[in-house]
């Protein structure tokens, strides 16, 4: 039986986020009592399902205890992890987790790269990118990362044209051609499925695609290619706990063949081992 509990934001905000940036400073290198289960906190799919996986099948065998906790954001499970309430995270890329410690003063680093989610442009009014209209709006993640990776997208798909180096830190500012003159909707990144009936196309993060019933393998207009893909997700925790035991079988056990076939049978190309 899973013992998954699932968290939404709703609940999480007045506590999380309140405590989660106290927890910064002269304590980043505290040790953590080892003895008890490791709790880690993951969006709901893929990644509570790989690491649910990993306990009902993996975990007993390594004398691993994991408790898996469902966050339905990309800020709480950070927050969380820096002030103690669990004790690793899987659920974010580098360069995301770069931008958060950044913004936030959070002392949280990467253990091992996991999977990859490609990043999609989807719609419910177009078949192909090029029939979207002039004038079209597009649905864009509005955090700082997955903004510029979005932005990214629609330049790899011949949508827009951007300027040169601005890498994951593009805005719509950066864009020098749009000869669509497409329009953009900027929402927190769990929303941009929800939107596609209301906008003519949509950027969607892996993880929300699924969760909607997308396919990215076989519904995205334009699909990120894996190849030499920074935006691994991968599994992190407050630095100084990164030789925590516990912490280690489990980065062993979701780089294992058993997970890769797992992702590769589940996921049927809409998540990538990166492993």
């Amino acid at each position: 039986m899973r013992n998954t509990a699932k968290i939404t934001t709703a609940v999480l905000a007045a506590g999380a986020l309140t405590l989660g940036l106290t927890a910064c400073g002269s304590d980043k290198d505290a040790v953590t009592d080892t003895s008890g289960p490791l709790v880690v906190a993951a969006s709901p799919v893929p990644h509570a399902e790989i690491l649910n996986f990993v306990k009902d099948n993996l975990a007993e065998k390594a004398g691993l205890d994991l408790e898996v906790k469902e966050f339905t954001d990309y800020v709480t499970p950070n927050t969380a992890t820096e002030d103690g309430s669990v004790g690793a995270n899987y659920f974010q890329t580098q360069p995301y987790l770069d931008d958060f410690n950044k913004k936030n003063g959070t002392h949280i680093v990467s253990v091992v790269d996991v999977h990859l989610e490609p990043l999609g442009l989807y719609s419910h009014k177009v078949k192909k990118a090029d029939e979207l209209k002039s004038g079209a709006t597009i649905a864009i993640p509005n955090d700082t990362v997955n903004e510029g990776r979005a932005l990214q997208l629609l330049a790899a798909g011949g949508l827009i044209t951007l300027k040169d180096g601005v890498g994951t830190s593009a805005t719509p500012a950066d864009i020098t051609e749009n000869p669509k003159k497409l329009t953009f909707k900027e929402l927190e990144a769990a929303q941009t499925p929800r939107s596609l009936d209301d906008v003519d196309a949509a950027v969607v993060n892996g993880n929300y695609a699924i969760e909607a019933d997308l396919k990215p393998a076989q519904d995205a207009l334009v699909l990120e290619e894996a190849k030499d893909n920074p935006n691994s997700n991968l599994l992190a925790v407050k630095e100084g706990q990164e030789n925590d035991p516990r912490v280690k079988k489990l980065a062993k056990l979701l780089t294992s063949p058993e997970v890769k076939k797992f992702i590769e049978d589940k996921y049927a190309g809409s998540v990538l081992a990166s492993f």
